[in-house]
């Protein structure tokens, strides 16, 4: 019985890796692309038991196990120190250049403001942007940040995807765009570094394939894609910040970045998990900071628990235009140019007779 029931579970971890690979946006599809590490680490227990089983059933057990490891590792392995850095180490001596950006998704519930705010002043970014912040949290973030943080764009919004930006630095053109469906927001400006160089930022919260969200992952995939084609159409150095409701090694993330060119800091450096704060064996990197290949990553880490579902995300970026031929940009073909043109088609078709 053990023997059967151990071919069973390593079979269905391989149907569950398998699924994963297809294109259909039925949220539990994409669902299958999140816990890649869980599935492995699942993998390589089912890989072991399988010496104690006897055949036929602990070669179909072994079997599928290895496959669904060598499957899930081919997808993780790039976000783990094994791999190279996509991002290039700035060099000393460069803080006139940086930008430093602290990314929360506060958890509109969540009241505990006084935490995140002792944060912010710790770090002191010269960006804060926050997610899932209503009126309440706007009154909490002005009276903290609004003497240091002087530059804003806010939009309070009480179902769950309200999102402000408070800045150190000059804003340029500060616009909000409802990019997809009416009541997700964006923000979309220019930031003013210290030597006066302009710098294009995103922010973007798009809603997640979930059964009390979403059934489909297309309004999520959608607006992705519409910034990563407005990127590769405007090539300026730029960056893309915020609770992407998708895991980095993604089918849509990965062609995000192939279609923008976007490089993601993570990359050889390692997963930086922020969601499930509360849950550690069940989380997965899903706010996010991806770079033009003007920047190089001087530093970024995971910020302590703030009350919320998310851990706060810091990272410090500096633009080094120079430099951007050591980075190998991703490129989209023929091909995924058309799969993203179709897919922002039909999400913005489907928002509209929805």
């Amino acid at each position: 019985m053990f023997s059967i029931l151990l071919a069973v579970v390593a079979s269905v971890l391989l149907a569950v890796t398998l699924v994963a690979r297809s294109p259909l946006t039925w949220w539990w599809i994409r669902a299958c692309e999140f816990p890649r590490l869980q599935l492995a680490a699942l993998a390589a227990v089912t890989a072991l038991l399988a010496l104690l089983a006897s055949p036929p059933w602990s070669w179909i057990a072994l079997g599928a196990s290895l496959a669904t490891l060598a499957l899930q590792l081919a997808r993780i392995l790039p976000w783990t120190p094994f791999w190279p850095v996509q991002v290039k180490r700035a060099e000393p001596g460069q803080d006139n250049r940086c930008v430093t950006l602290l990314i929360a998704n506060v958890l509109t519930p969540n009241r505990n403001a006084e935490t995140l705010t002792r944060l912010i002043h710790e770090h002191r970014p010269d960006l804060v942007l926050t997610l899932e912040s209503d009126a309440w949290w706007q009154a909490q973030l002005d009276k903290a940040l609004n003497e240091a943080w002087p530059h804003a764009v806010r939009v309070p919004l009480d179902n769950l995807y309200g999102m402000h930006l408070y800045s150190r630095r000059p804003l340029v053109d500060p616009e909000v765009q409802w990019l997809i469906q009416d009541d997700i927001p964006s923000i979309h400006t220019g930031v003013t570094l210290p030597r006066g160089d302009v710098v294009r930022l995103h922010a973007v919260h798009p809603r997640p394939p979930a059964p009390n969200e979403s059934e489909e992952s297309l309004w999520r995939d959608a607006e992705l894609l519409l910034v990563g084609k407005a990127i590769q159409e405007d090539p300026v150095p730029t960056l893309v910040a915020g609770d992407l409701n998708d895991v980095a090694w993604s089918r849509t993330t990965r062609l995000f970045c192939r279609v923008s060119g976007m490089l993601d800091p993570r990359r050889g450096r390692g997963m930086y998990s922020t969601f499930h704060a509360s849950y550690p064996l069940l989380r997965w990197p899903l706010d996010h900071v991806f770079v033009s290949e003007h920047f190089t990553l001087k530093a970024m880490r995971r910020l302590p628990h703030i009350g919320s579902d998310h851990f706060p995300m810091l990272a410090t970026l500096c633009y080094r235009p120079s430099r951007a031929d050591e980075h190998e940009t991703p490129e989209a073909d023929r091909e995924e140019h058309r799969d993203a043109r179709e897919t922002i088609e039909e999400g913005k078709e489907r928002d509209q007779q929805e």
